[in-house]
């Protein structure tokens, strides 16, 4: 497997088989602008075709013992680790993620694959006592966990390669087939796993990669019979459109946040300052738990905007295959104009800039630290999904709790105290899918439930959790005879 190379034609990947299309589009470096590669636009017949390629490899993968299945999970989780340099670089072309991060990305995805491994040979039911109701004397029962068939799986840009295998790993691991889309900014990603698991001895058929437009392929995804359920990782636009298009297929929603931390009167500052960089402005703050929004007590405020800003100015920023580079650029250049106004709206509406604000010469948005911002402004109450992160006065914990629920977001947040009854308070009432006391709201290993509440989604991912949506429950009751 060669590394992908500049204009080099990237075709859809069906049934196990490079598949072309009619038409291709350029693929660009969100850095440099440098034309990475060109990529098929999948048509609704060749969609079509990867679903009927799903449907035959689900009746191979879904009587595969799960050792198998296992095996080939580990396979896969082999390759990674010997072409963990190459997979990187492939995340870091395309995406502008900083080839550091890039790395712990795929450092990730070989433990997602590898929970996969582990949890496809521990899927199980239970046996249920029959006999608790006097109906159910001389019966035996017991349940088993059944894949459903074709998955049909959206991913987004910022993470291409875990992301993905938060939807493929769990699908393979439960027997069930895939027909997957990923971000059409991020497409390299995708096929090189797909390449990879091809050549770990999957089926051909039960991974599908088909790139193009959301409004074709993804359209095509969502309406079609033969698909069973939608797992699908974005904006929640999009995802309630896809909900309400979806008629009886599951779906998996992990959509938008702004997730929040707050620092009680007795945080140590000196001990979070790092964690708080690394939350605000890993990947270029476009990541769905990243922290956007801090409640920090005016007993501890002054002191952490001051070291917060003095830590966000040393960042370096540039070429995203710099390892010294901790800042690039932003998806596109449309997001980035995007961030640059909703700064400039907080700033004009009384917000001030204790950091950043600014683009660098090669259009890079510099880590943007905003304080005294309105909650009405969309730095605040929408997802900014980059490197911009307010920081705002609280009088206690009992007020920042009512900010960070003040949102229609809920996916997870965080808070700072010694206090276990505030701690307890916090993890009570903050209206989120999960609460990290001590930690900023951006901690996640890839095997702890995943998801949120409000408009950021429905359902669970982490790979167990996944598994069993992914799954149908089926009763099976044995009568004795003799009753």
């Amino acid at each position: 497997m060669s590394k992908v190379t500049a204009a080099e034609k990237k075709h859809l990947f069906i049934n196990g088989a490079d598949v072309e299309a009619a038409e291709y589009a350029p693929l660009y470096s969100p850095y440099s602008g440098e034309l990475i590669a060109e990529i098929a636009m999948a048509d609704e017949k060749l969609t079509k075709d990867a679903i009927k390629s799903a449907q035959a490899g689900f009746r191979v993968i879904s009587k595969m013992p799960s050792y198998q299945r296992a095996a080939i999970l580990e396979n896969v989780v082999k390759l990674l680790e010997e072409r963990l340099e190459q997979a990187a670089e492939v995340i870091s072309s395309e995406s502008a993620k900083p080839i550091s991060f890039a790395r712990g990305e795929v450092s990730r995805t070989i433990e997602t694959y590898k929970f996969a491994a582990e949890e496809a040979k521990r899927i199980h039911g239970e046996t249920l006592p029959f006999d608790a109701s006097p109906g159910g004397v001389g019966r035996i029962g017991y349940t088993l966990r059944k894949p459903i068939g074709v998955i049909g799986a959206i991913t987004p840009f910022n993470f291409p390669m875990n992301l993905v295998a938060h939807k493929v790993g769990p699908a393979i691991a439960s027997g069930n087939s895939i027909v997957l889309k990923p971000a059409s900014q991020t497409p390299l990603s995708a096929l090189y796993i797909a390449e990879l698991f091809k050549e770990a001895g999957l089926p051909d058929g039960v991974l599908n990669v088909v790139t193009g437009s959301g409004s074709v392929v993804g359209e095509a995804i969502i309406r079609d019979d033969r698909v069973a359920m939608i797992t699908f990782t974005g904006s929640p636009a999009v995802g309630i459109a896809i909900r309400n298009k979806a008629g009886l297929k599951r779906t998996t929603l992990e959509l938008g946040s702004n997730a929040a931390v707050i620092l009680d009167r007795d945080t140590n500052i000196d001990q979070i300052i790092d964690r708080c960089v690394m939350g605000a402005f890993s990947n270029q703050g476009q990541v769905c738990i990243s922290l956007q929004r801090v409640y920090a007590h005016e007993d501890v405020y002054d002191q952490f905007v001051e070291k917060f800003a003095a830590a966000a100015k040393l960042l370096k920023i540039g070429d995203p295959l710099n390892p010294d580079t901790y800042i690039s650029a932003l998806i596109s250049k449309k997001e980035t104009e995007r961030a640059a106004y909703w700064i400039e709206e907080a700033k004009q509406n009384g917000a001030e800039i204790a950091a950043g604000g600014k683009l660098t010469e090669d259009g890079v948005l510099e880590p943007t630290i905003i304080t005294n911002v309105d909650p009405k402004q969309k730095v605040s109450c929408q997802e900014v999904f980059a490197p911009v992160v307010i920081v705002n006065k609280v009088g206690s914990v009992e007020e920042a709790i009512e900010y960070v629920n003040d949102s229609r977001y809920g996916l997870q947040a965080g808070v700072y105290t010694k206090n276990v009854d505030k701690a307890l308070l916090a993890s009570e009432t903050l209206e989120v899918g999960a609460v990290m006391i001590n930690d900023i709201p951006t901690f996640r290993v890839d095997h702890m439930p995943y998801g949120g509440v409000k408009e950021s989604g429905t359902g669970r991912e982490g790979i167990k959790y996944a598994v069993e949506e992914m799954t149908e429950l089926k009763l099976v009751v044995w009568n004795r005879g003799d009753k």
